[in-house]
């Protein structure tokens, strides 16, 4: 035990003071907090207003009766300015970065003829939708207004519909699908990474020779136990810093209304949390176990990405497999997903989210984990044992399962 408390110690200050783990780690967190800054950046380089486009309406005709002004409350998504121009002039304002576009409304035998004016048509599609359904349904209630109807037969004019959403499935799906798949990438994202340090450790200590000086004092898998296990405390500490920083960013500069009108965290709890943290700690495992064996059959940094290609390749197939179930949370692969161990640290989480997975779900899909990670790492474990002084070039299929067959 205290062999492993050794290595652990020796990898978690190894790897905290890396250069290139201090660096990357400050960078993700300035992007972090400046990616949740971005919209009072925009706002201080360019107002208030800044990327909303102004739309002038000029109706020399009168085609709508001075009734225009309506569209300045309307949610369009643009700053309407009314004027009554030629297109001379408003020529002129798209020329001077007054506007962005104008609407000029003639008024013609049928009705009326709307020229929707740009500097360059080239950059649009023509007149924005919500532009003209807003146009429309004014006009449209203009000249209802003049026919002169009863309270009862305009309101006949207008749907009166009761809308509801019901599914065929008895299975009911709580939580915000978009929640759920960005997790799914953050976790992911957490789980690879860190895993990823494992075997790359291990080929930079063979390379160093540092791994002989570490086997004279202890055995070879106290030495893949204590650097998995290392390795895995300081990337959830760094994942959890991540997190803090993350959700103190997006309360302290975007604030809780645009948060609430974009996410629902209403089905985050802590129990979700817990298990969340727990199927990181054992998917990390999993693939870090992966990755020990493939650094322990290489002695080159170069070789390490080819290595590592068919626990990348798995780990892949796992995120997505995970990922794209998300898209029918009900599916018998969203269950295959939640069970196979490669996959269901990616997967069993949200659908304990949406309230799909029972307890005896969560269960097998953990047993099934931890079996998993007890198989590849006897099988990690026993390859590094016997491929440890390789210092050749990267060992071939053949070569690994003749060391795993060494006593």
């Amino acid at each position: 035990m205290r062999d492993i408390l050794t290595v652990i110690k020796f990898t978690m200050r190894d790897m905290l003071t890396r250069k290139s783990f201090i660096i990357s780690t400050i960078i993700i967190l300035v992007l972090i907090v400046l990616g949740f800054n971005v919209p009072n950046i925009l706002k201080a380089f360019g107002g208030e207003d800044f990327g909303t486009q102004t739309v002038l309406i000029s109706d020399q005709d009168q085609v709508f009766d001075h009734q225009l002004e309506v569209l300045q409350n309307a949610e369009t998504g643009y700053k309407i300015e009314l004027e009554s121009l030629g297109y001379e002039e408003i020529q002129t304002k798209l020329e001077d970065g007054d506007i962005n576009a104008a609407i000029l409304i003639e008024k013609t035998d049928d009705g009326a003829k709307i020229r929707y004016i740009v500097e360059n048509a080239a950059t649009t599609a023509g007149l924005p939708e919500s532009l003209d359904t807003a146009l429309s349904t004014l006009y449209t209630s203009i000249q209802i207004n003049k026919l002169g109807l009863t309270d009862k037969q305009l309101a006949s004019l207008v749907p009166n519909f009761e809308y509801t959403l019901e599914q065929t499935q008895e299975e009911v799906v709580s939580g915000n699908i978009f929640v759920m798949m960005l997790m799914s990438v953050v976790l992911f994202y957490a789980i690879y990474f860190c895993a990823f340090q494992v075997s790359s450790s291990i080929t930079t200590e063979k390379t160093s020779k540092i791994m002989e000086t570490l086997v004279t004092s202890t055995s070879p898998r106290t030495i893949v136990l204590g650097k998995t296990i290392g390795i895995g405390i300081v990337g959830l500490i760094q994942m959890l810093i991540f997190l803090i920083v993350a959700v103190l960013s997006a309360y302290l500069f975007l604030g809780t209304e645009v948060l609430s009108s974009v996410l629902d965290l209403s089905h985050i709890t802590i129990s979700l949390g817990l298990i969340t943290i727990l199927y990181f700690i054992l998917g990390y495992f999993a693939y870090a176990f992966g990755y020990a064996l493939t650094g322990s059959t290489v002695s080159k940094p170069e070789d390490i990405q080819s290595a590592n290609t068919p626990i990348a390749i798995l780990a892949m197939v796992g995120f997505y497999l995970a990922y794209f179930t998300m898209t029918d949370p009900t599916g018998d692969l969203n269950i295959f997903a939640s069970l196979f161990p490669f996959s269901s640290p990616f997967c069993m989480p949200f659908r304990v989210m949406m309230g799909l997975a029972s307890g005896w779900d969560l269960a097998l899909s953990i047993i099934i984990l931890v079996a998993t990670i007890l198989v590849v790492a006897h099988i990690a474990i026993k390859i590094y044992s016997n491929a440890i002084f390789n210092y050749g070039s990267k060992m071939s299929l053949g070569e690994i399962l003749k060391a795993y067959k060494q006593k």
